[in-house]
């Protein structure tokens, strides 16, 4: 099963993450202002719409009042709410796509992108469910192990993790990664695929943020 959250940054308006907004089985939109009357125009009704609601119109609130899910806490922003709604309502949604989660607020986006390395952490690729987050301009998921990843020759690619321990060898890379120490976040930043398939060896098993652009 396909599903998306649909965060409350910009809007996609390119064809692949319009095409995954269009096709998903579920839809789980974040509180938002805008983006209810955005999926209508598309012809798109949320199943659920989870967040605060701080910044929901009332007229929304009202329509859609079967389809809250109010979750007042502030411990963890509307994704990880979503996130969590998503998860416990649907547990057969094996492929998830995060939308709108850039854009703004870069404090929001890099927050956005560590929750890829935190579902990661709990086990989310090992028991079969793949995570990714695309807007216009890239796609980012993460892995937690040695991995083949089947990206493309020439396609800008990004590592990045919070173990600095971590000695990842490379195979498929303009730059390979063998001596890279993950100290810094622009360690192993904008490198390219030499290869379609580009292959990673892990000496310990951490969580990797992958952004392709």
């Amino acid at each position: 099963m396909d599903a998306v959250i649909l965060c409350s940054g910009d809007f996609p308006r390119k064809e692949y993450p319009l095409y995954l907004l269009r096709n998903a089985d579920v839809l789980v939109c974040c509180d938002s202002r805008y983006n209810v009357q955005r999926l209508e125009r598309m012809g798109l009704v949320p199943d659920v719409i989870v967040g605060d609601m701080d910044s929901t119109p009332d007229t929304v609130e009202k329509k859609y009042a079967d389809r809250l899910v109010h979750i007042p806490e502030q411990d963890d922003n509307d994704l990880a709410k979503a996130f969590i709604v998503l998860r416990g309502r649907w547990p057969e949604a094996t492929d998830i796509h995060i939308l709108g989660a850039g854009g703004g607020s870069e404090a929001h986006t890099v927050g956005n992108l560590g929750w890829l390395m935190e579902w990661e952490r709990a086990g989310l690729s090992a028991a079969g469910v793949h995570v990714e987050m695309v807007s216009d301009y890239t796609t980012a998921f993460a892995i937690s192990d040695s991995s083949e990843l089947h990206i493309g020759c020439g396609r800008k690619v990004s590592f990045f993790t919070t173990d600095p321990t971590l000695n990842i060898k490379s195979k498929g890379l303009q730059w390979p990664l063998d001596n890279v120490v993950f100290d810094a976040w622009w360690k192993a930043t904008l490198n390219r695929a030499s290869q379609d398939v580009v292959s990673l060896v892990f000496d310990h098993p951490a969580p990797v943020l992958v952004v392709l652009d």
